[in-house]
C-alpha cells in the first residue's frame, strides 16, 4: 500500500472479543485470548512503520463491573502478556507505559506493570501505552485536583492548555492522530477524552480478534487520504 503520510500516534479502541466469542459457541475469555494475538499484530506492524506511538485501550473503570471470573481471567492474560513480550520489547526497542489507576489491580499485577515500564524506559523505536483500569472522566479530575494543588503550593501560576497537558497520565506522549474503533460501535467509550479533540476517527465491523495486519493497513490507508484542517477552513485559491 502506497500511504500518503502517516499518523504519528494511532489510538485503537480493542473491541469485539465477547461477540467473537459467542459467535462460535466459546466462553468469552477465548475471545480475549485470540485477541491477543492481533495486539501482537498491531504492534509489530506500528513498529515496522516506524509509528513512534501506540495506544491501546484494554481494560477501563466500567470493566470492574463484569463477572469476577473474567476479571480474574483478564488478570492472568495481562501478566502472561508482559512476561512474553518483554524480551521481545527489550529486542525491538519498544517502551511500554500504562495509563490509567494502576494501583486498582492486584499487588503482583502492580508490580509486574512496573517491572515492565522500568525494563523498557530506555527503549525509543515505539512507545506502547496501554490505558489499564483507566477512565478519561477520572483523568481529567485527576488533573484538575493535581494543578489545584500545584497552584496552592506556589509551583504553578497560570493554567493554560500546555500547563494543564502536563498533569494528564499521557503528558508524555502527543494527542492521537488517528483513533480505530472495532466491531462497529461508533462512541469513545470514555477513553482519552481531552486528548482527542481533534483526532480523526476510524470505525470498522471488524470484531477485535479478526482485526490483524490487512485491516490495519486499510485503516491507515484511510487515514492518509484525509485532510485535516484542526478547525481551519483553507481558502479555495482556484480562481
Amino acid at each position: 500500500m502506497n500511504f500518503e503520510r502517516l499518523p504519528r500516534h494511532v489510538a485503537i479502541i480493542m473491541d469485539g472479543n465477547g461477540r467473537w466469542a459467542k459467535m462460535r459457541n466459546l466462553p468469552r475469555i477465548e475471545g480475549h485470548i485470540n485477541g491477543i494475538e492481533s495486539v501482537r499484530v498491531v504492534v509489530e506492524t506500528t513498529r515496522e512503520l516506524n509509528i513512534p506511538y501506540l495506544t491501546l485501550y484494554a481494560f477501563s473503570k466500567e470493566n470492574w463491573r463484569r463477572p469476577e471470573k473474567e476479571v480474574k481471567s483478564l488478570f492472568e492474560l495481562l501478566d502472561t502478556y508482559l512476561d512474553r513480550e518483554l524480551p521481545n520489547m527489550l529486542e525491538n526497542g519498544i517502551r511500554f507505559i500504562a495509563i490509567g489507576d494502576i494501583e486498582d489491580f492486584p499487588e503482583n499485577i502492580q508490580k509486574k506493570i512496573r517491572h515492565t515500564m522500568e525494563k523498557t524506559k530506555e527503549n525509543t523505536s515505539l512507545t506502547l501505552s496501554v490505558a489499564l483500569s483507566y477512565s478519561g472522566r477520572t483523568e481529567i479530575i485527576h488533573a484538575v485536583k493535581e494543578i489545584i494543588k500545584a497552584v496552592k503550593d506556589g509551583k504553578l501560576e497560570s493554567i493554560d492548555e500546555e500547563s494543564f497537558r502536563m498533569y494528564l497520565y499521557t503528558k508524555e506522549i502527543p494527542d492521537p492522530d488517528l483513533l480505530i474503533r472495532t466491531s462497529g460501535e461508533k462512541r469513545l467509550s470514555n477513553f482519552l477524552l481531552y486528548q482527542m479533540a481533534y483526532t480523526e476517527i476510524y470505525i470498522t465491523d471488524t470484531l477485535w480478534p479478526d482485526f490483524r495486519k490487512k485491516e490495519y493497513l486499510e485503516a491507515l490507508l484511510d487515514y492518509s487520504r484525509r485532510e485535516r484542517r484542526f478547525g481551519i477552513v483553507k481558502e479555495d485559491s482556484s480562481g
